[in-house]
């Protein structure tokens, strides 16, 4: 499965029931956490992420409400007696900040910790099933979004027709190689009469704090899914600029010109109470637009 459950959708300031930024990025049994702010593990277990299953942690900036329950997170990783190495990736500061929180608390970790500095676009992960990759986005401070790519899945085998040219079990996987059969005669069965091109690897992209930027298409161009802030409603559009962030319509404008499938809308101010608004106004640029709701697990 591929997929996010959002974990934090709300701003700098916790309110109505929202938490801040975070979420976890699901694909093969392995889950990435995007940002951790405050909450983030108390979110994990009401909506039964599991922790041990978490290799990855992606800070995309270091404002509170991104970071501030990663010290935490990482404490309650080796009070558990976590030993799968952890992998941290943030802005260089990051590392500084975590060995001063581990220093004053004379606290020594069960496993293996390693921060990782960005400073550009770069590729992060590269497995043969998932590359990550994190880019700059347009906010105050230093920030990065991140995107994840699936690769290109074996083809898939016609099981029947494999049955019928007497091709053996054992030849399966070459199959899905794209690999053709030679029989014992010297008759070649050809791949495309026993498989099927499989699905495109699909791709989400985490956007991150930004203000509108056109400069963020040719990251998200085509995307399955994104996640793009919406700080504010349209008519706040002056003081999402000034303060580097962004509208429901800015963003859907955004989705519609990369041409992207599906976007989520999430980081919302704590000044509104309700979030309708948010989606009927990104509705009316992009309608394949949805709240990124706590506790919903999206399929990508």
């Amino acid at each position: 499965m591929f997929a996010v459950t959002i974990l934090g959708n709300n701003s700098a300031v916790p309110a109505f029931n929202r938490h801040p930024t975070s979420q976890v990025v699901t694909h093969d049994g392995n889950n990435y956490l995007v940002d951790c702010g405050e909450g983030t593990q108390i979110q994990m277990i009401n909506y039964k992420i599991r922790r041990s299953k978490i290799s990855h942690v992606f800070i995309s900036h270091l404002h509170g409400d991104h970071y501030f329950g990663l010290i935490g997170l990482l404490n309650s990783f080796s009070l558990l007696s976590h030993q799968q190495e952890l992998h941290v990736f943030g802005p260089s500061p990051l590392k500084e900040i975590i060995d001063i929180q581990l220093k004053v608390a004379d606290t020594k970790l069960c496993y293996a910790l390693h921060v990782h500095h960005i400073n550009k676009a770069s590729t992060l992960i590269d497995t043969d099933k998932l590359t990550v990759k994190c880019f700059p986005t347009n906010h105050r401070i230093e920030c990065y979004g991140f995107s994840f790519k699936e690769k290109k899945q074996p083809r898939k085998l016609i099981l029947d027709k494999a049955k019928e040219y007497s091709i053996p079990a054992i030849f399966y996987e070459r199959l899905k190689d794209a690999e053709d059969y030679i029989q014992k005669d010297g008759t070649v069965i050809k791949n495309e009469q026993v498989t099927e091109p499989a699905e495109p690897g699909k791709k989400y992209v985490f956007c991150a704090d930004t203000k509108y930027d056109e400069a963020l298409i040719p990251h998200i161009k085509g995307a399955d899914m994104i996640y793009h802030e919406t700080t504010y409603l349209d008519n706040l559009r002056e003081r999402a600029e000034s303060r580097f962030h962004a509208t429901t319509k800015q963003a859907a404008e955004l989705a519609k010109k990369a041409g992207v499938k599906k976007l989520l809308i999430g980081h919302f101010s704590s000044k509104y109470d309700t979030l309708e608004e948010f989606e009927a106004e990104a509705r009316e640029i992009f309608p394949a637009t949805e709240l990124a709701l706590e506790g919903v697990c999206f399929e990508i």
